[in-house]
């Protein structure tokens, strides 16, 4: 009965909706799968296919030898990526969970899961970056009926055990380090602290501003406002001192990596699309 059916959905007993779709978010049959991908009209994930571009993968389709990649270059690459798209997919609301697959097989390798606090949030993600490109490949965004990342990620890749490799069917999920996970988060909380309260501080002054003219008169509200000036200055001076400053090494790190990213175009060659300054690009006309 129904009570059967609720109980085996989405698991190998199931034999009528798919359960790696339905706990990984991907299938490595894709269309061809003789099960359902019954794919959510809105969830608090999305899916964000094949957006992080592999180096390992890159290599094996060019039939490299993936041991001749610097792993310290990798690393770092993939911190740059990371701190990319989690700046960008916050604009929309509080992350949740950004995971980022480190997997090979075709219908995993890239993927990036990000996971909102609230459908309403995700939603205006994944409307926003509809038809937006990234390093010159337009983003595929759907949602994503994984919201319990438990049972999508592999354990054992989780503990080192994992002898499928890249090809492995659950998530190998790539991490940054907890410290810079931390960074991300703070800067995070402490724009949305900073953007609930700017209002509320320029209503303070505009009504302090409106009483000294009132008692003061014309020529007082003159000094006044001309006094006004400088917390602007320091507000932009204190906005500046918000932002994130990279320590030298990390300098030093973002200026090798900028240089050795295949995303950036030789001098005096012309891109083929347009891009802004956190790497996704707005869509073509």
């Amino acid at each position: 009965g129904a009570e059967h059916l609720a109980r085996i959905h989405g698991t190998e007993e199931d034999r009528v909706n798919c359960p790696f779709y339905f706990k990984i978010g991907a299938c490595r049959h894709g269309d061809r799968c003789s099960r359902l991908h019954n794919k959510p009209v809105f969830s608090q994930t999305i899916l964000v296919s094949h957006m992080y571009q592999n180096p390992i993968a890159q290599v094996i389709a060019q039939n490299g030898d993936p041991a001749s990649l610097d792993q310290r270059q990798v690393d770092e690459d993939f911190e740059d990526f990371y701190e990319e798209v989690f700046e960008e997919l916050c604009k929309f609301g509080k992350l949740e969970e950004l995971n980022i697959c480190d997997n090979l097989g075709d219908h995993l390798v890239g993927n990036v899961y990000a996971k909102y606090e609230d459908e309403e949030h995700a939603a205006a993600a994944q409307k926003s970056l509809y038809g937006r490109f990234y390093a010159g490949r337009p983003l595929v965004c759907e949602f994503s009926p994984v919201t319990d990342f438990r049972e999508a990620r592999c354990r054992q890749f989780d503990e080192g055990t994992c002898n499928r490799g890249g090809y492995c069917n659950f998530m190998h999920i790539k991490t940054v380090s907890r410290s810079m996970q931390r960074e991300l988060e703070r800067m995070f909380n402490r724009g949305r602290r900073d953007k609930s309260r700017s209002p509320s501080r320029s209503r303070s002054r505009s009504r302090s501003a409106s009483r000294g003219r009132e008692r003061h008169g014309r020529g007082h509200s003159r000094s006044r406002s001309g006094s006004h000036d400088a917390p602007k200055g320091e507000s932009s001076r204190r906005k500046g001192s918000r932002s994130r400053s990279p320590s030298p090494a990390k300098k030093d790190r973002r200026s090798r990596s900028r240089s050795h990213s295949p995303r950036s175009p030789a001098r005096g060659s012309k891109r083929d699309t347009p891009r802004t300054e956190g790497g996704v690009v707005e869509k073509k006309d």
